[in-house]
């Protein structure tokens, strides 16, 4: 069980890889399906299966996404909790929507996910900026080690002004206290490497097997 108890208003590292280290997008097509999990459930309403979600303005958020990253077999997110117990309904829809899709397209069964989906609260604006700067490169980190792979996409784009499509991030608790896109864009460059060589993530990242991306 996770001992930690969410509250709105509050910043939290949500995290899960695939069971045994296995891949949780094989293809496109599976990553956007689950991108628009994270669109369409980003619902108070229960509007039950995703195929049949319909667009309505009058949606009430779970959760504000202020940066993600979802690479081939793990994903990393920072939440704000925006209604009561906003990251628990949310991760529950998300995560059971997505293995039902998987496990009904590929005819399989069990967990798709490595057990309970993980947490860490975010509890100072240091740790936020900084993790910001992770999630947000953590994709290219990702290929410097493995290679380029077109299942692995991050919120980065967004930050910078160049993504296409609807927008999902909440940027400008981050962006806010930067003087300009370019500023945030330097900060998080340099940073990243200082992330990596003190082992910030290290620790709860272990906890749930994701691998700590080394950029050397």
């Amino acid at each position: 069980m996770r001992n930690l108890e969410f509250a709105e208003k509050e910043f939290y590292h949500i995290y899960n890889r695939g069971v045994d280290k296995r891949n949780i997008f094989l293809n496109s097509k599976d990553l956007e399906r689950f991108f628009e999990g994270l669109r369409r459930f980003n619902s108070e309403e229960n509007f039950g299966h995703l195929d049949r979600i319909i667009e309505n303005k009058k949606v009430h958020p779970l959760v504000k996404i202020i940066a993600y990253c979802v690479n081939p077999n793990h994903f990393h997110f920072i939440l704000e909790q925006v209604a009561e117990k906003g990251i628990e309904k949310f991760m529950h829809k998300l995560s059971m929507g997505y293995a039902k899709y998987f496990n009904t397209k590929y005819k399989r069964g069990g967990a798709l996910f490595q057990g309970m989906f993980r947490a860490k609260h975010i509890d100072n604006n240091e740790y936020l900026l900084h993790l910001s700067a992770y999630i947000n490169l953590n994709h290219m980190a990702h290929a410097r080690r493995h290679g380029v792979s077109t299942l692995s996409r991050a919120s980065w784009d967004e930050y910078l002004g160049s993504a296409h499509g609807k927008a999902l991030c909440e940027k400008e608790i981050i962006l806010g206290q930067f003087k300009n896109k370019e500023a945030y864009q330097k900060f998080a460059e340099s940073s990243l490497k200082s992330i990596v060589e003190r082992k910030m993530l290290l620790e709860e990242l272990a906890e749930a097997g994701i691998e700590l991306i080394n950029t050397r």
